[in-house]
């Protein structure tokens, strides 16, 4: 038996996003971003690792050891490439990936926004125009009718917390600005939107769980940190965790901790590693995050949507996922309903400002042919998954 066991029906997956993993996303404001010598951006994303077309290859790779659902994203610039104007071929794109997920026993969980923009969009405000929140419904709305029938689980928006903070307040993603008072007001947007599409992807076809995914960082207050952290989590976490009641699930993503001194973010502890991203190793912060969206949802059912580590190391990568279920077990024998864990991610693949650099796959890509090699983490992935426990 396993030393760590799981409840019956735990979902077991792995997750991409378009712009990431597809290539020839040119009608975004990402690509325009990735061209812009002054971005400061590694890499264009290019080809990324030809999913578009080599989508069932991929589908395959999670079915294959044993994993349970894929969560992978739509993109928004090639279904509405102009405002109002959808391409059914985009959309029968589309289909077929759900469709052959579901040939493959995976379960489909759709995202429909994951970072990127229709250029349409992104040159009159992104979502600072008023009309953004009824674009992005119209969107939804659009896409469940050709898809939903066949969809599993879906999320409207992958960490609208991210996109407001690092394009907004940081001016890292585009539009690059940098004006908290310009962030408060996307995310109210974001809000917004994520309501308005909860409702238009609930109409239909199809009945599955609808959510929202949160990035989640483990806060952790050191003497004299208290006001900094509420500074901190409040406009990057709670309104948006706030924000889910009636939906199905609260989907988590962390990744690392944060110590908040007096003074801000201390960085990283001595003796404790980092990872390609500069972050702590330090898997247990995906407990902390759990038991807080629980506290901040009243109750929501948590699916963890994302949680993964950047390393050219497989084996520490094994250790990372094998603390971090530890800790969800511990939060499950305190009585709180966590439906399954997804690991970040299926691919090496296209790392936003810091390209290709980091390494997140349980499969590794070749950059010239696309081959795909999975690592042995992708086998040990799918025995946990068959074995319901590690």
């Amino acid at each position: 038996m396993p030393a760590i066991s799981f409840p019956d029906g735990f979902q077991w997956g792995t997750a991409t996003a378009a712009h990431q993993i597809e290539g020839g996303n040119v009608n975004n404001d990402w690509w325009e971003l990735e061209h812009d010598p002054t971005s400061g951006c590694a890499d264009p994303s290019g080809d990324a690792c030809d999913s578009f077309h080599r989508y069932p290859e991929d589908i395959a790779l999670v079915a294959g050891p044993g994993l349970t659902f894929y969560r992978f994203s739509l993109e928004w610039s090639r279904i509405e490439p102009e405002e109002g104007e959808f391409s059914r071929s985009a959309l029968d794109h589309y289909r077929r990936m759900v469709a052959s997920c579901r040939e493959h026993d995976v379960t489909p969980m759709v995202t429909f926004h994951h970072f990127t923009h229709p250029r349409w969009l992104a040159s009159v405000g992104t979502w600072e125009a008023p009309h953004a929140p009824d674009r992005f419904a119209r969107f939804c709305e659009r896409a469940t009718a050709h898809l939903g029938d066949l969809i599993g689980m879906a999320a409207t928006i992958n960490e609208p917390n991210v996109v407001a903070t690092m394009g907004w307040r940081h001016g890292i993603f585009p539009p690059r600005v940098r004006d908290r008072d310009r962030r408060a007001a996307v995310n109210d947007a974001l809000v917004t939107a994520h309501r308005r599409a909860v409702e238009a992807i609930r109409s239909g076809p199809g009945e599955f769980p609808v959510g929202l995914t949160v990035s989640m960082t483990d806060y952790q207050t050191q003497p004299g940190g208290e006001e900094w952290v509420e500074r901190l989590r409040r406009p990057s976490e709670d309104v948006f965790l706030e924000a889910t009641e009636g939906d199905d699930f609260i989907g988590v993503q962390t990744y690392t901790r944060s110590r908040i001194g007096p003074d801000g973010a201390l960085g990283a502890e001595d003796g404790v590693p980092t990872t390609q991203m500069g972050y702590e190793f330090y898997p247990e912060a995906l407990e902390g995050t759990i038991r807080r969206a629980w506290m901040k949802t009243g109750g929501l059912p948590v699916l963890v949507t994302e949680n993964g580590v950047g390393t050219d190391d497989d084996e520490a990568r094994i250790e990372y996922v094998s603390r971090a279920l530890a800790g969800v077990r511990r939060c499950l024998d305190d009585g709180i309903d966590v439906r399954g864990y997804t690991y970040w991610s299926l691919l090496d693949n296209f790392e936003w400002v810091l390209g290709y650099r980091p390494t997140f796959g349980i499969v590794e890509v070749d950059r010239q042919t696309f081959e795909r090699r999975p690592k042995p983490s992708a086998t040990w992935l799918g025995g946990v998954a068959t074995a319901n426990g590690l």
